[in-house]
Order: C-alpha cells, then sequence, then structure tokens
C-alpha cells in the first residue's frame, strides 16, 4: 500500500530511509554530478542534444543502486516529483556534510 505524505518536508526522511545502503547512495551522487557535468557541457557547447541523455545517467545510476544494492524499489516510481526533489536534496546535503555515514 502506498503512504500518504502531504508535503516534502514528510516525505524526505522516508526517502533517505530507502538509500540506506553507501553504495546506494554513492552512485546517486555519481549520476547527479554526471548530470550536472551533462547539463554544462550542453550548454556551454550549444549541444542540446546531449539533454536526452541525462534522464539515462541520473535514473540509471539510481535504479541500479536501488535493484543491485538497495535491493529495493526506487521511489521515484510511487513519488516522481518528490522523489526527484529528494534527489537534489540529498545531493546537497551530502555536499554540505549533513547526513550521517551509513556503514553498511
Amino acid at each position: 500500500m502506498e503512504k500518504q505524505f502531504n508535503s516534502f518536508s514528510e516525505f524526505y526522511p522516508f526517502y533517505l530511509s530507502e538509500h540506506d545502503n553507501t553504495v546506494c547512495r554513492s552512485l546517486h551522487y555519481i549520476g547527479s554530478t554526471l548530470v550536472l557535468i551533462l547539463l554544462a557541457v550542453a550548454l556551454v557547447t550549444s549541444n542540446y542534444l546531449l539533454l536526452l541523455c541525462l534522464p539515462v545517467v541520473g535514473y540509471g545510476f539510481a535504479w541500479i543502486g536501488h535493484f543491485v544494492f538497495e535491493k529495493n524499489r526506487p521511489a521515484t516510481f510511487q513519488y516522481p516529483l518528490y522523489s526527484f526533489m529528494g534527489d537534489w536534496v540529498m545531493y546537497k546535503d551530502f555536499l554540505k556534510g549533513c547526513l550521517s555515514r551509513k556503514t553498511n
């Protein structure tokens, strides 16, 4: 049964709980970093076809993390907007050092 969330701040702790595995989180960070690099390259070079790669790179790394390491279903299937927001908030929190280190 799908959980109901009334706000993103209510959703985010659930989102983090779905990303306990360090390899899964690392793959999210790699995918997000590559998305930002691809976006910058596309804009600087005016090669806008590269933009088509953004979802493949971003979600590809994340989904490998979920299916192979976390062994769960990505939250994006049930909560696409909140999950997208969660990816970037988790990335920001990681860069700021706000996330606790997991040991699995």
